[in-house]
C-alpha cells in the first residue's frame, strides 16, 4: 500500500507570507506606507495612535529586514527618516487586498465590527487631514 505524503504547513506559501506580515500592526503599516509614501515615523505614529513607539520601531525594523519597506535617512539637521514600500512590499500589499475585502464583509459576524470601524474612521479622518 502506498503511503500518502503529507505536505508541510509552509509548503502552501502561507507560512512564509504570514511570517513577514505577522503581528497586529504590520499589514496596517504596510498599507499606510504604501498609501502615503514616503512616510515619516511621526506620521505613522499619528495614523496608528494605539501602537506603542517601541512596537512601531520593532515592526518597521522587521519589515525593512524582510525587504518590504525601505528606510531612507537624510543626513540633515534635524535628521529625517522616510519609509517607502519596496516592489516586493507593493506586491504583498496588493495580495492582502482580497483579505481586507473579506474582513470588511465579515467584520460584524466575526465580532470585530466596532474595533475595525473605529480604526477605519480614525484612519479616514487622519488621512483627510493629510491630503
Amino acid at each position: 500500500m502506498e503511503k500518502k505524503q503529507r505536505k508541510l504547513p509552509d509548503s502552501c506559501g502561507l507560512g512564509p507570507a504570514l511570517a513577514v506580515i505577522g503581528g497586529k500592526w504590520k499589514a496596517l503599516l504596510l498599507w499606510q506606507i504604501h498609501q502615503a509614501q514616503p512616510c515619516r515615523f511621526g506620521e505613522l505614529k499619528r495614523l496608528q495612535p494605539e501602537i506603542s513607539e517601541k512596537m512601531l520601531i520593532q515592526h518597521l525594523r522587521e519589515m525593512e529586514a524582510d525587504g518590504i519597506i525601505h528606510r531612507e535617512v537624510f543626513h540633515q539637521v534635524p535628521p529625517r527618516v522616510e519609509y517607502s514600500v519596496t516592489p516586493e512590499g507593493a506586491e504583498l500589499d496588493l495580495a492582502l487586498a482580497p483579505l481586507a475585502e473579506w474582513g470588511k464583509e465579515h467584520q460584524e459576524r466575526t465580532g470585530r465590527a466596532k474595533a475595525g470601524a473605529a480604526r477605519a474612521a480614525r484612519t479616514a479622518a487622519e488621512g483627510a487631514t493629510l491630503g
